[in-house]
């Protein structure tokens, strides 16, 4: 059986103060043209579906079309939520909604919601255990975990897994060793990880939580976000995950990019390169931007003028060179130098330049009254 895994759509998300709603139904569509033409027979939603617990209606209205399009095509969908949802809100109707065969994870009560498929090769069992906490397992299990590892492992303990047959579990969690990105909620410490032994009895793993699209282990991935929500991401290629559970023991895995309406990238160069129209012309003007200027010189209202040609920039720096060390003793000793000559060198190293008389009358004319205020 085929299934397409998707997960961290983060739908009404803002970055940088930009709406990307329109980007996110942009690329669901995309998402049903990769589902059309691979021929998928269920579609997996491993959490983190909104990105607030009290999603806007617009947020809500995208959703309901893309699970509306995929009932539509007569798939099975399996959603839990992750720790950005509301499980209340994303699980309402739940029940009612399942006739559909769009099967939502229920509030955490200590029992997990699970599904069965057939196809040749037997049945599949899917599980769907949404974002926990050692805190939630203990309430309802009764248990004492000391770690989220042993929360995981204390709720699969109760799965009654049937290892001889084929085993999917989706879940939203923090694996030890999958790589993060700047728009993820980081736990200090790395206290969240959860060991991939606590998955070993499934076929596969569908994760969600983590925005860059990895693999822990062949059969444990996590298929990232299909945008990218920060410019730690700028150089991920975004895709979609198809599965194919075939036999017991043999899974193939295959990744199909995704190419947004508006990519996200950086851009640095000088304001002159950056506004030279043979530098843009060919590119797309529409793409959401992080620039830094290269420029020693602060631009008035780069930012205004430069969205007269970049409509859509995030962030905009300038690249001075602080942080170069400067060490006195290279260039004689400090006390045979006068501190305009010190500041000189000083101001060189960092900028790449002289001052100009008009900074060095400046300069000096602080100078003195420093050394006049110290007498």
């Amino acid at each position: 059986m085929r299934f397409i895994h998707l997960s961290d759509l983060h739908i009404g998300k803002r970055v940088n103060g930009f709406s990307m709603l329109e980007d996110q139904e942009y690329i669901l569509i995309k998402i049903l043209n990769v589902i059309d033409e691979t021929g998928a027979e269920g579609v997996i939603l491993a959490g983190d579906i909104y990105d607030k617990t009290t999603p806007p209606a617009e947020a809500v209205m995208v959703l309901d079309g893309f699970l509306n399009s995929l009932v539509k095509r007569g798939l099975p969908v399996f959603i839990i939520s992750g720790n950005h949802d509301s499980p209340e809100r994303l699980a309402f109707a739940s029940r009612l909604i399942s006739k559909t065969g769009v099967y939502i994870s229920p509030v955490f009560d200590g029992k997990v919601e699970s599904a069965a498929l057939e196809d040749e090769y037997g049945k599949i069992n899917i599980y769907l255990l949404p974002f926990i906490r050692p805190a939630n397992v203990s309430k309802y299990l009764g248990t004492n975990p000391g770690s989220y590892t042993e929360a995981v492992e204390d709720v699969i303990k109760t799965l009654g897994i049937n290892k001889e047959e084929r085993n999917i579990l989706v879940t939203h969690q923090f694996v030890t060793g999958a790589e993060r990105s700047d728009s993820e909620d980081i736990s200090v410490g790395g206290a969240d990880n959860v060991s991939a032994e606590a998955f070993a009895d499934f076929d596969y793993t569908a994760l969600g939580h983590i925005h860059k699209p990895q693999s822990v282990r062949a059969n444990i991935r996590y298929c990232g976000t299909p945008l990218k929500y920060s410019f730690s991401e700028a150089k991920d290629v975004k895709s979609v995950t198809v599965v194919d559970l075939k036999e017991k023991g043999n899974i193939e895995i295959q990744i199909v990019p995704l190419i947004p309406k508006r990519d996200m990238r950086k851009l640095r160069g000088s304001y002159s390169e950056l506004t030279l129209k043979a530098n843009y012309e060919n590119t797309n003007r529409e793409d959401y931007l992080g620039i830094t200027l290269t420029d020693t010189e602060y631009i008035p209202d780069a930012i205004g003028k430069l969205r007269t040609v970049y409509p859509n920039i995030m962030t905009l720096d300038y690249e001075m060179t602080a942080g170069k060390t400067f060490d006195f003793k290279e260039r004689g000793e400090t006390e045979e130098r006068t501190p305009l000559e010190l500041f000189g060198d000083f101001f060189k190293i960092q900028n790449g330049r002289t001052m100009t008389g008009e900074q060095e009358n400046f300069l000096s004319d602080i100078i003195k009254e420093v050394w006049e205020g110290e007498e």
